[in-house]
């Protein structure tokens, strides 16, 4: 075992190696003004597969390797109720899409792009893929820049996109932003795209929070969606397709004061009731549509952007994803962060951004 120690600003910071595991140690005595907000000491420990960050509120893991971006499934641990994501994970990425039909040129794509549609899987409208492969499950390796500060940690993420359907190029580029904030039941995210190609209607698709795995409803008792209100789990026991009900389009017209998707978790075994667990999309503009409908599991798609862009655009969206007691809380953590479109992080702080 070795071990190194770095005089920080405000403590005492530790770096360990330790049986081939980076660990990260901060301690020491944390201002008034940080005590007062419940700021507690923020543990990060690491290997070469995963990140893991342990606040007063939250423990959390983050993919190095296979399954990546976004908070690793079932590791968002709530301290205070010890409920824990039961889905895929949260704030997960797949690729980029526009509206309209691949199947003049479904011939000459990669397998990795074709996007199907018509089915009870993915619903009736046409969309069709732009560039992947998706990289929640084809990225297969990330390489994580971890940034710390006197009250938080983030990690930020990037990938390029290596496959583009015909008439397009690869290049694309994905950068997730996660800051996970000393005592907080949430963390702040948000996913960047600057585009190498013309759309006039890009749009990212993600999972936000996060799917439901369930059996009848045992790890949840209803879904909120700000656009709708309150639906009982019994709504979600057999399967439809996204655009059967439920759904938010932008197109539509009516976008919401709020944008907040949310489940309302329950412990399978004892039936015992949970938290929240939220997704907010902090401004509702940026949000181009919604599913929420039984596949197997609740999916919880989420597609950003979907407006026009050029070579050299960019667009992004900014969250808030973790725990609460109340839709009432909700709404008003959101009204604290909303209208903000991005997210940025150094050593000196984070900010979230407003749109250009």
């Amino acid at each position: 075992m070795s071990r190194d120690k770095v005089e920080c600003a405000v403590t005492w910071c530790w770096i360990l190696l330790v049986g081939g595991v980076l660990v990260w140690i901060t301690a020491g005595k944390i201002p008034d003004s940080q005590a007062a907000q419940g700021a507690k000491e923020i543990t990060i420990t690491q290997n070469e597969s995963e990140i893991r960050i342990s606040t007063s509120a939250l423990e959390a893991a983050i993919r190095k390797q296979g399954y990546v971006s976004g908070v690793y499934q079932g590791t968002l641990l709530d301290k205070r109720t010890g409920f824990r994501d039961v889905g895929f994970g949260l704030d997960i990425v797949d690729w980029l899409l526009e509206p309209g039909s691949d199947q003049a040129y479904r011939a000459k794509l990669h397998p990795a792009l074709v996007n199907n549609y018509g089915d009870l899987f993915d619903g009736h409208i046409a969309k069709r893929s732009l560039e992947g492969p998706q990289i929640c499950t084809m990225a297969k390796q990330l390489a994580p820049e971890i940034i710390t500060g006197k009250d938080f940690v983030a990690v930020k993420e990037r990938f390029k996109y290596y496959l583009a359907a015909p008439g397009k190029k690869p290049g694309s580029q994905w950068t997730q932003t996660i800051v996970f904030p000393a005592g907080k039941r949430y963390f702040v995210s948000s996913d960047r795209i600057d585009t190498v190609n013309s759309s006039d209607a890009m749009f990212l698709r993600i999972d936000m929070p996060g799917h439901i795995k369930h059996h009848h409803g045992d790890t949840f008792s209803e879904v909120y969606l700000s656009y709708y209100g309150k639906i009982p789990s019994r709504e979600f026991f057999t399967d439809f397709p996204p655009d059967q009900k439920f759904i938010y389009r932008r197109d539509d017209g009516n976008i919401p004061q709020r944008f907040i998707r949310a489940y309302h978790m329950r412990d399978p075994k004892t039936d015992r009731e949970g938290p929240w667990l939220a997704g907010m999309t902090l401004d509702p503009a940026m949000a181009y549509q919604g599913w929420c409908h039984e596949r197997g599991y609740v999916c919880m798609i989420e597609e950003i952007g979907g407006r026009r862009v050029k070579p050299g655009d960019s667009f992004s969206a900014a969250y808030i994803v973790g725990y609460f007691d109340s839709i009432d809380e909700m709404n008003e953590v959101y009204d604290k962060y909303a209208g903000h479109v991005g997210l940025e992080a150094d050593a000196n702080g984070w900010k979230l951004l407003k749109p250009h």
